[in-house]
């Protein structure tokens, strides 16, 4: 009877040591397959960067007469007219009034600045195109840049569910007309509290704890004796 009971526990033992391995090797390659799938999309996206950023140069290249100027965000630009007496450019909270058209890589209007009309934009406080929210901080009032921007900093894979394809890198033209302060935050900063710094504060004490001592009065001996204002 023993030997029936070890026998059993023996066959359970080895069923449920057998069916872990197996399901061990079930999960193993999803792993795998997951793993691979992010490199490979990785080295895709790489490869589209890489492959659109050619076409770019290939578009400098083929214009010497326009001076492009490169970007650590990965976009270009040229001056269309620039002004050099101005040296402010457009800071977070600023609101920045601009005139756009947007064009596909090989120069074909996408959207015409008559269709977008005037722009206006609070800087660094809206949701635009990556690329236009940096490159507008670069130009100064009354300029007029056209910007080379590949898809990654544009609308990406997803394009604008309208006339701006998937992975489609844009040539835009932006005038910058003006920028201003937001007033609403000049408002509040004027009307803000004066604070009290801690060095007037320690001395406002000083003096409370520890009074001046009053000067003794005089007392007058004669009635001829007065006090000079």
């Amino acid at each position: 009877m023993n030997y029936l009971k070890r026998s059993i526990y023996t066959l359970l033992f080895a069923v449920l040591l057998v069916g872990c391995k197996q399901h061990e090797d079930v999960r193993r390659p999803i792993s795998r397959s997951s793993g691979s799938f992010m490199k490979k999309s990785a080295d895709r996206n790489k490869k589209l960067v890489a492959n659109e950023e050619d076409v770019i140069k290939k578009i400098i290249k083929s214009n010497p007469k326009v001076k492009y100027y490169a970007t650590r965000k990965g976009y270009w630009f040229s001056y269309d007219e620039q002004n050099t007496t101005e040296t402010q450019t457009p800071r977070k909270g600023d609101i920045a009034y601009f005139n756009l058209e947007i064009k596909n890589i090989k120069g074909q209007v996408i959207y015409s600045e008559s269709e977008l009309g005037p722009q206006t934009y609070y800087v660094d406080k809206q949701d635009i195109m990556m690329g236009l929210r940096d490159g507008i901080k670069l130009m100064h009032k009354n300029e007029t840049v056209t910007f080379l921007f590949p898809s990654h900093i544009a609308y990406g894979y997803h394009g604008d569910n309208k006339k701006i394809g998937t992975n489609e890198s844009l040539m835009c033209t932006v005038t910058l007309r003006n920028f201003v302060p937001d007033p609403a935050s000049v408002k509040t900063a004027a009307t803000a509290p004066a604070t009290t710094s801690p060095t007037t504060t320690v001395a406002k004490t000083t003096t409370a704890q520890n009074p001046k001592p009053a000067a003794p009065k005089t007392v007058s001996q004669t009635k001829k004796d007065t006090l000079k204002p």
